[in-house]
């Protein structure tokens, strides 16, 4: 069953970010994922959620996800991603 990390982000300092942006599509395809929804302006239709960034990324399977996660190559990279924006990042199961 498809997995996907939806990614809700605020960047905070585009000059740090730029990193980020250049090197993290190299571990996402490691782990056999691909964008969905590149950090792109959502419009909100309904509630009060109101992502200024999207990032929907698409994986075979959860435990592919849970590997991307769990990197220990990348972790530099989520720290980076956390100094630089204010984010929210879920996992959840698709429906085949």
């Amino acid at each position: 069953m498809k997995a996907y990390l939806v990614l809700d982000l605020s960047v905070d300092d585009f000059a740090g970010f730029k990193t980020y942006i250049a090197e993290i599509p190299g571990f996402i395809a490691r782990h056999s994922g691909r964008y969905i929804v590149r950090g792109v302006e959502p419009t909100t239709i309904e509630g009060d959620w109101a992502p200024e960034r999207l990032v929907i990324i698409e994986f075979p399977e959860r435990e592919k996800a849970r590997a991307f996660l769990d990197d220990p190559d990348i972790q530099d990279l989520f720290e980076l991603r956390h100094a630089t924006t204010t984010s929210k990042l879920l996992l959840a199961d698709g429906c085949t």
